[in-house]
């Protein structure tokens, strides 16, 4: 098994697994040829995508910046014309 590699700012969480569970992400690790830790990554990738969550502080922003009326391409409301 390799030595995972910890990027910056990048924090840890134990989390558990059943045994038939992890043996099946193990062997799929060393058939595909990657890590656990990058298996695990793209499957909360994809959790998150499901869930229409945000994956980055990019996209936080941009999803926080939709939230405003302000920023709809909808025209101004006339009112009395």
């Amino acid at each position: 098994m390799s030595v995972p590699s910890w990027k910056p700012g990048a924090r840890r969480k134990i989390i558990a697994f059943s045994p038939e569970i992890l043996n099946a992400v193990e062997l799929l690790a060393l058939d595909s040829g990657c890590s656990v830790q990058a298996l695990a990554d793209e499957a909360f990738l994809d959790l998150l995508r499901k869930h229409g969550r945000p994956t980055s502080l990019k996209e936080a922003l941009r999803e926080s910046a939709r939230r405003l009326p302000a920023n709809d391409d909808a025209p101004p409301e006339r009112h009395g014309t």
